[in-house]
């Protein structure tokens, strides 16, 4: 996007709202991600401001970029968007987005947050993002009864996986719910390679890209692993959407799934407990370190003064610590506001809790590349695709598709 069009076009078009409104896009859309949308329409309305819902479905996000996209260059871009990681630099750099310095320095947001999500908020040391969580990506979602019945242990490593997968078909169920979206396919490689690799190769992959790890052994590997995934998938796996793989796991269909913690909205919304009816386990060799995504909603530029005003409100709200508990227990990760683990709700939420402090002093807290954490939307893209494309084609190979990502990356750099 050029930044002197889009300046014009706000000029000639510019956004029409209700004073007392907030449009926000999102892609909240699920069931358990909708009961969470509501705990922070209720307490927007408890402030006076009314709620305009902008929901575009589609679980990784991309559907809503495309959407959003569409608006700002029409010029009427909805007062707030959710916006994560290297996206809210990008957006920002064109000029797009408002400071919000005035609510964070008030509500002394530098001692709430810690270091490493207060930077991904800012643009040129300027506030331009509020948080509402911390989400793990590197979770797996374990249907207890499942193994009782096929008689095995929960997998602590891939080869464990791969050992018990036949065990759980045998008994009727299948190993690991997976729907066939890219992003979904992102998210299970990030664990993998986190596995195989370990943090600091992750991040000179996944962070740096750095030309030697992309093409190394480790990355060959992980690719080998990922090609026998194949094995743990079912037949409909490409037709579903990731709550529709979580559902699964919550009826019994299936043993396990690799997902973020926003599953765990989906168990407890229908009434299941953490410890008993599910078990939230680190993926296989990743217990030692925490691939984290924070979701978190930018402000447009605004040129009325009480739509400015209700944008103060708005991120005001979002950093509120009552909020954040309220929203995340529905959401299913944790505030980005700087707790203790005692303070989370559940044993799923406190574990996660503690790993992420114990990943912050440790050194082995890595950012998502499937969630825009790690880089831009362009290798973001081009990850989930190379690797979506594997994962599809029963005869691709290791090396070439390891060839593939590095080229591709190397070419946006």
């Amino acid at each position: 996007m050029n930044r002197t069009l889009l300046a014009i076009l706000f000029i000639i078009f510019p956004a029409v709202s209700l004073a007392n409104e907030v449009e926000v896009l999102h892609w909240w859309t699920s069931p358990g991600e909708n009961a969470a949308v509501n705990v922070l329409e209720r307490q927007l309305s408890d402030k006076g401001l009314k709620w305009k819902d902008f929901g575009v479905e589609g679980g990784g996000g991309s559907n809503a970029m495309t959407v959003l996209k569409s608006r700002v260059i029409s010029g009427n871009p909805p007062a707030a968007a959710q916006i994560r990681g290297k996206g809210i630099q990008e957006w920002a750099s064109l000029g797009l987005l408002r400071e919000i310095d005035d609510v964070a320095r008030k509500e002394q947001w530098d001692a709430k947050l810690p270091e490493m999500v207060s930077d991904t908020l800012k643009f040129q040391g300027h506030y331009v993002a509020a948080p509402v969580n911390i989400h793990r990506n590197n979770w797996l979602w374990v249907n207890p009864e499942a193994f009782r019945k096929a008689g095995q242990k929960i997998p602590e490593t891939w080869e464990d996986m791969f050992r018990v997968a036949p065990k759980l078909k045998e008994a009727g169920y299948i190993p690991l719910a997976y729907g066939g979206e890219p992003w979904q396919a992102s998210a299970i490689f990030e664990s993998v390679l986190l596995a195989k690799g370990g943090a600091e190769f992750y991040r000179q992959a996944m962070v740096d890209n750095d030309p030697a790890a992309l093409t190394s052994k480790t990355m060959i590997k992980t690719f080998k692993a990922m090609a026998r995934m194949r094995g743990l998938f079912d037949q409909n796996s490409s037709r579903r959407s990731w709550d529709q793989a979580t559902q699964l796991v919550i009826d019994g269909k299936a043993a396990m799934q690799l997902m973020g913690d926003w599953a765990k909205g989906e168990f407890l919304l229908q009434g299941k407990q953490p410890g008993i009816d599910f078990l939230c386990i680190p993926a296989p060799g990743t217990k030692d370190t925490f691939v984290y995504n924070i979701d978190s909603f930018v402000m447009f530029n605004m040129p009325d003064e009480q739509q400015k005003r209700a944008q103060q409100s708005l991120a005001s709200l979002l950093m509120n610590a009552d909020f954040q508990r309220a929203f995340n227990q529905k959401k299913g990760g944790i505030p980005a506001l700087d707790l203790r683990a005692d303070q989370e709700i559940d044993s799923c939420a406190q574990k996660s809790r503690r790993d992420f402090n114990r990943s912050m002093e440790q050194g082995t807290l890595v950012p998502s590349t499937t969630h825009g954490m790690a880089a831009g939307e362009r290798v973001q893209h081009v990850v989930s695709e190379v690797v979506s494309q594997f994962i599809n084609d029963p005869h691709a190979d290791p090396t070439k598709a390891v060839k593939q990502l590095s080229l591709a990356i190397q070419t946006l750099k």
